[in-house]
């Protein structure tokens, strides 16, 4: 079983970026496809990147394109969100996630493929 910590949420102004981490322990993340979904209040939880076990392959949805980017680095167990441009309706809980993939070019994009959760970091984009 494998352990998500995020780290790197706070405030930023409007058009700002921010960097979010997210370290794994227990076991090694090469194992998992690994994606960041975030939720807002009052809102669904939201897949807004993934990247597949052998991070040759990612996936953003349209609307996130160009301003997120997501990474990992398996030898530092460690998966990484690049946010940039951001804005107020960014503000959200941003939480990492993995899937024990099988096949190491899989991206999963649904959250219910998703097998294990971190606490969640918060993101406040301020106007």
């Amino acid at each position: 079983q494998v352990q998500l910590v995020e780290s790197g949420g706070g405030l930023v102004q409007a058009g700002g970026s921010l960097r979010l981490s997210c370290a794994a322990s227990g076991r090694t993340v090469s194992m998992y496809a690994m994606g960041w979904f975030r939720q807002a209040p009052g809102k669904e939880r939201e897949l807004v990147a993934a990247i597949s076990r052998s991070g040759s392959n990612t996936y953003y949805p349209d609307s996130l394109k160009g301003r997120f980017i997501i990474s990992r680095d398996n030898a530092r167990n460690t998966v990484t969100l690049q946010m940039n441009s951001l804005n107020p309706e960014d503000t959200a809980v941003y939480y990492c996630a993995a899937d024990r993939a099988y096949y190491p070019l899989v991206v999963p994009t649904t959250l219910s493929e998703y097998d294990y959760w971190g606490q969640g970091t918060q993101v406040t984009v301020s106007s």
